[in-house]
């Protein structure tokens, strides 16, 4: 899943990075409230998290504007003020949530996925295909009740198929919700992580749950059991 944060205290915004990128997210960070709004209408996000006190214009303005554009990702705004109107006033703008500074990383975590369970479609607490589970809470993922031991990257890829289930994902849709902005390797990476999972989820159980579609991208569905192929 790819998150944005805006936040212009540096030691702040990279604390929040590392913590969400070995959560397993791809994480894009950004100081100014111009920025964001660039960001958040450029780029497909699956959250933001915002900073309400920012130098140029404030998060409540980010907010509107982003919504004003009919970006919908869910926003969780982070401040240090903890009056009820600026409370009111952030929902009012198009927040999700709202988390006063200081706060805990675990707490951060637990919104975000509350967040991201019910923002912009269906996203329920567990995800399944066919006997495929994935459990967004704990990270962890078994098919046919056998767990299966995944690295962040892979975890995070077959998070945005699963989340994703039955739709056609390009290779740039991938690399857009999986790695960041920032990423400028090979997009053929995602073809090997591709083949990574399906040594992880199908092979062992004999299953071809994870397709490729030629000239088109890949897709997660229920199958019926059968000798795994590429």
């Amino acid at each position: 899943m790819r998150i944005l944060v805006v936040e212009d205290a540096v030691k702040l915004a990279g604390l929040l990075k590392r913590g969400l990128t070995e959560e397993g997210y791809a994480v894009d960070v950004v100081g100014t409230g111009v920025d964001a709004v660039w960001m958040g209408t450029e780029q497909a996000y699956d959250a933001i998290v915002l900073d309400i006190g920012l130098d140029d214009i404030d998060g409540f303005e980010v907010c509107q504007r982003l919504r004003g554009q009919g970006r919908w990702a869910p926003i969780l705004m982070l401040t240090a003020r903890d009056g009820y109107d600026d409370r009111v006033r952030g929902l009012d703008c198009g927040a999700d949530d709202y988390l006063t500074k200081p706060f805990s990383f675990a707490e951060l975590l637990a919104r975000l996925r509350a967040l991201l369970r019910r923002g912009g479609g269906e996203r329920p607490a567990l995800l399944s295909v066919g006997d495929l589970d994935l459990d967004p809470a704990t990270k962890q993922v078994h098919r046919a009740g056998t767990r299966i031991e995944l690295t962040a990257k892979e975890y995070a890829l077959l998070e945005c198929f699963m989340r994703h289930r039955d739709q056609v994902l390009s290779r740039s849709d991938l690399l857009g919700h999986v790695w960041d902005f920032s990423f400028d390797g090979d997009p053929r990476v995602v073809n090997v992580y591709v083949g990574y999972l399906r040594d992880k989820i199908d092979k062992p159980f004999g299953r071809r749950s994870l397709e490729t579609l030629r000239g088109l991208g890949y897709r997660i569905r229920d199958d019926l059991a059968a000798p795994a192929s590429r």
